[in-house]
């Protein structure tokens, strides 16, 4: 009889303790792939030298406008000063300080580039989400949106939007979200569809819970490692396309700038005054390639095959 009474008291126990509907060694696990997902990240020594560099780039870009003595909007000095102790990258044709307007390009270029690399996450996950676990007429439907803006010139049709709006920071980095959202719409889509057969899916759906939750509350946190690195690797290419659209003169205007308006505006001194081309494309090549790396850093860390750290 003591036997039987223990053995239910166990049971009640047992039912007591998983009467939350969570399983208490989630968590735990949780927090095990966390760690080692930052662990492959912090070995990857090509990703990190990438977030050193970065960071840097970007503290510089807000803190040393406030401590450089010359204003990026001061046109006082004197035409195509060359580089000195006053001026290091020298002046413009107008008289403008380069620095200060490298500095500035640098804030609209990552101001555009992480406001773009936003919109079209946030788009692309909720329409790829959406056609994964929906199908049916609703994945024809957003696939077909897909396909359609897919085959559109975007960086033409972006140009001309541009053109007809304004060149605002703001439109420029709306417009480039427009035509940049499909590629994660896509990704996210079929990952989708195969963490819709998963059984916590199905457990999910058996509760009663309706689209939205089962959407927002399983299968995007369970795609945080894709969300991730595509988000990351869409601030890159943001950064280059707003560069082409400025660099054509078809992007930002004036009183805004950004780095690809910064060299449109001096790449025809790139052979006798080269400092002044070359110091706004040196910050914009450097933007691109440690975001690439760090989105390779990222891709590998996520990556359950991988067990070796690349670089």
């Amino acid at each position: 009889m003591a036997d039987l009474n223990s053995m239910e008291a166990g049971v009640e126990s047992g039912h007591g303790k998983n009467s939350g509907g969570s399983d208490p060694e989630a968590l735990p696990e949780a927090r095990s792939q966390g760690r080692m997902v930052l662990r492959k990240f912090l070995r990857h020594k090509l990703a990190m030298g990438s977030v050193v560099v970065l960071a840097l780039i970007i503290l510089g870009s807000i803190i040393l406008p406030l401590f450089y003595p010359h204003s990026y909007a001061d046109a006082s000095f004197s035409s195509y000063v060359e580089p000195s102790a006053e001026h290091p990258l020298g002046t413009t044709q107008v008289g403008k300080d380069m620095m200060a307007q490298v500095l500035r390009g640098t804030q609209f270029s990552l101001l555009i580039a992480i406001t773009v690399a936003m919109l079209t996450t946030i788009i692309g996950v909720v329409l790829g989400a959406l056609a994964g676990y929906l199908r049916g007429f609703t994945d024809s439907a957003i696939s077909r949106l897909t396909d359609l803006f897919l085959i559109v010139p975007s960086i033409a049709a972006a140009a001309i939007m541009v053109r007809v709006l304004s060149g605002s920071w703001y439109v420029v980095a709306l417009v480039l979200a427009m035509f940049a959202w499909m590629p994660i719409a896509r990704i996210t889509r079929a990952e989708a569809m195969s963490l819709s057969q998963r059984e916590f899916i199905e457990a999910a759906r058996a509760s009663g819970a309706g689209t939205g939750r089962v959407v927002f509350k399983h299968l995007v946190p369970n795609m945080v490692g894709t969300i991730t690195v595509n988000a990351t690797l869409a601030v890159a290419q943001a950064v280059l396309a707003e560069a082409a659209l400025s660099f054509i003169g078809l992007g930002v205007q004036i009183p805004d700038t950004s780095l690809g308006l910064v060299i449109s505006e001096n790449y025809e001194q790139m052979q006798g005054r080269p400092w002044l081309f070359f110091g706004a494309f040196t910050v914009l090549v450097l933007i691109s390639l440690t975001i690439n790396f760090i989105g390779d850093g990222l891709r590998d860390a996520f990556d359950p095959r991988q067990r070796k750290v690349k670089a």
